[in-house]
């Protein structure tokens, strides 16, 4: 049967032509746009960026040190002159509490960077090598997990002594054991993707597997724990500060500023009330900031 020209009619176009209706972003982008959406997570962020501006700038700008002493002005209230009011020793606590936040912060961060580095290189090599070598590595990450941390954290500060570097080294060799966990089960969803099976072919290494392939495509939930894992660092360096394995005198973190104001809770209760606020405030806006992130990371629910 022949097919003649005839026997078709052209078709003319009907409708608008074809017109993009998402414009094309990136997971980044598109992450970024979500968690503008969460007022809630933006609300901490800035939070965040306040207090981080505050404990740098401050501190710089103000005549006054967190160790100076002034005796004739002691307890004193919230005035102008004293913004968070005085201690026992007459030093002004608005300074003492922006000098706590560096220090309780760069806890938190220095101790998530080691959480990040030693998880994660920890979890990526066993989930990647799988058998034996995994069920080794994370028998020991779950000996370690039966301990509680912070009774973990404890026994180290009391060998180390207490200070602010041992501090570092105490809290980060205890808290990486979850984030080797969440690595680790990534990993073992993600190696056996086509991607992976096409650079093994190729003759890629180990390492240029998990570092340009498989990591990257984990960087969601790893960004997700270490931001939450950045204030159980803070909270478990206040609570060291207050039982005294903390920062040595005269340093002055949020938990020896707790420490210190309990002591005259009943008497001068704005002591204990701004540095406990501090924390809260600071613990607070990182949870929230996690979980928005957590939501805006998940590629399940991008619409």
């Amino acid at each position: 049967m022949q097919l003649h020209s005839d026997s078709f009619t052209p078709l003319t176009r009907s409708g608008p032509a074809e017109t993009t209706i998402r414009p094309s972003t990136t997971y980044w982008q598109d992450a970024w746009q979500r968690l503008k959406k969460n007022k809630l997570a933006m609300i901490s962020l800035y939070t965040l960026a306040l207090i981080i501006t505050v404990a740098i700038i401050g501190p710089w700008i103000s005549s006054l040190s967190y160790s100076d002493q002034n005796l004739s002005q002691t307890n004193q209230p919230p005035s102008a002159g004293h913004w968070f009011g005085t201690d026992s020793l007459g030093r002004d606590l608005f300074i003492r509490v922006l000098y706590g936040a560096r220090i309780s912060l760069s806890i938190g961060v220095v101790a998530s960077l080691i959480n990040l580095t030693i998880g994660v290189i920890y979890g990526g090599l066993a989930g990647f090598l799988g058998g034996r070598v995994d069920r080794v590595m994370m028998n020991i990450v779950d000996i370690l997990y039966g301990i509680p941390l912070l009774l973990y954290v404890i026994l180290l500060m009391v060998v180390l002594k207490p200070g602010l570097t041992n501090i570092f080294i105490a809290l980060g060799i205890a808290y990486w054991l979850g984030m080797a966990r969440i690595v680790r089960g990534q990993i073992l969803s993600l190696k056996e993707q086509e991607y992976v099976l096409a650079a093994r072919t190729l003759g890629a290494s180990t390492w240029r597997i998990l570092l340009r392939h498989l990591i990257p495509n984990s960087l969601g939930p790893i960004v997700i724990t270490m931001t939450l894992a950045i204030p159980e660092a803070i909270f478990a360096e206040a609570f060291l500060s207050f039982i005294g394995l903390g920062v040595a005198a005269p340093m002055a973190s949020w938990g020896v500023l707790a420490s210190e104001g309990v002591t005259s809770l009943r008497s001068y209760p704005f002591q204990l009330f701004f540095p406990a606020m501090a924390i809260s405030i600071t613990m607070l806006a990182f949870n929230f900031l996690g979980d928005g992130l957590r939501d805006a990371l998940d590629p399940r629910i991008r619409r």
